[in-house]
């Protein structure tokens, strides 16, 4: 009843996603431009709302801090580990790539994912990986894929804390805590929800322009080299393998560890297409990533939900 309920659930996901991909092809095939001029206003605009908008209406409990922590952090932790280590660096030699095998559709799939096959007590470990996810992409994100930020590869801390001050979640972040100076929160959550939809829809036609841009070249559609097998395979089975072992030491218990490693396991993030459409890096590799792990994910998802039941 769970893999019928788990397979269907998905499948409703991906019929409300199309609609919106097509769009976004056609008009992607039609003017290469479009998706860089509509990106860097969603990041500018849109993913500060969304972010107030997934704060103030969840609010904020123990559980939601911890795996928010967990998955912040650990993404991190990982990032750092894949820079330092030769074999791994080679392997994923730069941000897009590392980025795309970490960060998660966490909040388009994976939360809802979430609320079909598993206990409402679990929610807020799924929001609170999503959250987490969210604010590593949004804060770390355009700090990684922005040459600038980096001289002469020396580290320049000014530069870092001048970026995450104005970073996409770090100003839904100020937003969120001036709400709640106004005592305003309960209102301005709901009000929210509205804006971060329609930022969720318009993300979906970037996606799809995306594709639309890459299939002018059909000879490059389906051409992955191995770094782009290396991330699709870090996205969709070691992250989740890792979370499902850090589950586990921190005796998390059936339904925990599925909220978790479910979303570990979602496809790459449409940030992560977003991000390099606004700075301009790695748009194709981006978008082929994207593409490629969210058909994967029909078949990996219900899997990891079928391997979580026979190992707990």
């Amino acid at each position: 009843m769970v893999y019928i309920k788990s397979i269907n659930t998905i499948y409703s996901l991906f019929i409300n996603i199309i609609p919106f991909l097509i769009l976004g092809f056609f008009l992607g095939k039609r003017n290469p431009k479009f998706s860089e001029s509509i990106a860097a206003p969603l990041i500018q605009y849109g993913i500060p709302l969304s972010v107030m908008g997934l704060l103030l209406k969840e609010g904020i409990d123990m559980d939601l801090i911890k795996t928010a922590l967990i998955a912040f952090f650990l993404i991190g932790f990982l990032t750092v580990l894949i820079n330092i280590i030769e074999i791994f660096k080679i392997r994923l030699p730069n941000y897009s790539l590392q980025l795309a095998g970490l960060i998660g559709n966490t909040s388009f799939l994976g939360i809802p994912i979430a609320i079909a096959l598993l206990p409402s007590k679990t929610i807020n470990f799924t929001i609170g990986f999503d959250l987490g996810t969210t604010l590593f992409a949004w804060i770390f994100g355009p700090v990684l894929l922005q040459k600038r930020n980096f001289q002469n590869n020396v580290f320049n801390l000014k530069e870092l804390l001048n970026a995450l001050l104005n970073s996409p979640a770090s100003r839904g972040i100020i937003g969120v805590l001036i709400t709640y100076s106004f005592k305003i929160e309960d209102f301005l959550g709901d009000f929210l929800w509205i804006p971060a939809r329609i930022v969720i829809a318009l993300a979906i036609i970037v996606v799809g322009s995306r594709l639309g841009i890459i299939t002018n070249n059909k000879s490059k559609f389906f051409d992955f080299n191995e770094k782009i097998k290396y991330s699709i395979l870090l996205k969709l089975f070691i992250f989740p393998l890792i979370l499902f072992f850090v589950s586990k030491f921190l005796n998390f218990d059936l339904y925990q560890t599925s909220a978790v490693v479910l979303q570990a396991g979602t496809p790459t993030a449409i940030s992560t297409i977003l991000m390099a459409e606004a700075y301009k890096t790695n748009q194709s590799i981006a978008a082929t990533i994207l593409f490629t792990t969210t058909l994967i994910s029909i078949i990996t998802i219900p899997f990891l939900a079928f391997l979580i039941q026979l190992s707990i």
